[in-house]
């Protein structure tokens, strides 16, 4: 068996004017992901996700590596990982071309898993059926009330445990924190997202009430470019992991945050750090260190399943993030859905990944080929 084709196929939505929502970044105005398809001379395919900017995710797959993959074996998912990554190392060490190349490694592991007849999970290592998640939402808004009905909702929903964002205002933050708290009860895990907005001496303030909080942890205090400042805060939070590393590529970034003692939480995306390959490499290194992994997730479900993958097959895997925001590329991308039973995500069955695309879905949000991306605000990308 070998590669025939590779495509990528970028999907872009826009939300309707009054569902548009505000966060650090300004008001979100639509979501951007980029699907890639590994197709081979046997009829099997795999899918995969990449979370970039979608026209260099394009360029890169198609029109640099898809002439060096084509006639290779699939199977060789660690050699073709490494291959990709020198013919990229000298632009892209970092950013769109590791998570480009990273699209193509989950496709190669669901092709894998459809020949062996084997789900992700149980090749990477014995596998629990069922991942624990957690509802990422709860973005700015004007009043704490409304934070604590959405709160309600993802309990009411199956969650038991939910992430909220943080660093708008001292006032807000405190208020936001205490009607959240309140809203779910004391059994609810609660993350707390700081948008890399405060100051050593802000995050500080705010500490004593993440601890009357009883905060999970504490992610993003600050931007990915300071770890002197994640080290000095640490002592002041008595506890209360930092976690970080959306904005982290490859095993080479995310050493410094783990044998840096930057953060006692380490945050890989399949879709954005390079892959499946280099996230279990990931995972091992930090867990070899006793830190914990909990995938970072926010583009679509293609990516979640993936991470839903790694987090059930190592053993130091806490959690999934699953975006609650109304991202039909996390809602409606996939053919059944993606059930959540008791605070936990319930794994496909099938072979490979074992999803199954919803083809009205990808037709209605495909951008068309050659067209560039679109102005707006997409959450992580803002185009002009």
């Amino acid at each position: 068996m070998r590669i025939r084709d590779i495509q990528v196929v970028n999907l872009r939505f826009e939300y309707a004017p009054g569902q548009r929502f505000r966060y650090a970044g300004g008001t979100c105005t639509g979501r951007l992901t980029s699907l890639v398809e590994v197709r081979t001379n046997a009829g099997v395919s795999g899918i995969g996700s990449v979370y970039s900017h979608p026209d260099l995710v394009r360029l890169i797959v198609e029109r640099h590596l898809r002439s060096a993959l084509v006639g290779e074996n699939p199977l060789d998912t660690e050699q073709i990982w490494d291959r990709c990554y020198r013919l990229t190392r000298w632009y892209g060490r970092k950013g769109a071309a590791i998570s480009a190349l990273g699209g193509i490694d989950i496709a190669l592991w669901d092709i894998r898993g459809k020949v062996e007849g084997k789900r992700v999970c149980d090749l990477l290592g014995p596998a629990r059926g069922r991942v624990p998640a957690y509802a990422s939402a709860l973005l700015w808004k004007r009043a704490p009330r409304a934070l604590a009905e959405e709160a309600r909702r993802h309990v009411e929903a199956g969650f038991q445990a939910m992430k909220m964002r943080l660093g708008k205002s001292p006032i807000y933050d405190r208020k936001a924190l205490r009607a959240v708290r309140e809203a779910v009860g004391p059994d609810v895990r609660l993350m707390v997202d700081g948008n890399a907005r405060y100051s050593v001496d802000e995050a500080r303030s705010i500490a004593p009430r993440l601890r009357r909080a009883g905060a999970f942890w504490l992610e993003e205090p600050f931007a990915p470019e300071a770890p002197d400042l994640f080290r000095a805060l640490a002592p002041d939070l008595a506890g209360i992991p930092l976690a970080a590393g959306e904005n982290e590529f490859g095993l080479q970034g995310f050493r410094e945050l783990i044998d840096q003692d930057v953060v006692q939480i380490v945050q890989p995306d399949c879709c954005r750090c390079g892959g499946l390959t280099e996230a279990a490499r990931i995972a091992r290194h930090a867990a070899q260190r006793g830190i914990p992994f909990a995938p970072h997730t926010w583009s679509d479900a293609v990516a979640l399943i993936a991470n839903m993958h790694l987090v059930a097959a190592i053993p130091s895997g806490l959690t999934v993030e699953v975006d609650r925001t109304g991202n039909p590329f996390i809602d409606d991308l996939l053919l059944g859905g993606l059930p959540v039973e008791d605070g936990r995500a319930v794994l496909p069955k099938g072979p490979g990944l074992g999803i199954r695309l919803n083809p009205d879905v990808v037709s209605r949000y495909t951008v068309p080929k050659g067209e560039p991306t679109p102005p707006g605000n997409y959450s992580d990308m803002v185009f002009r």
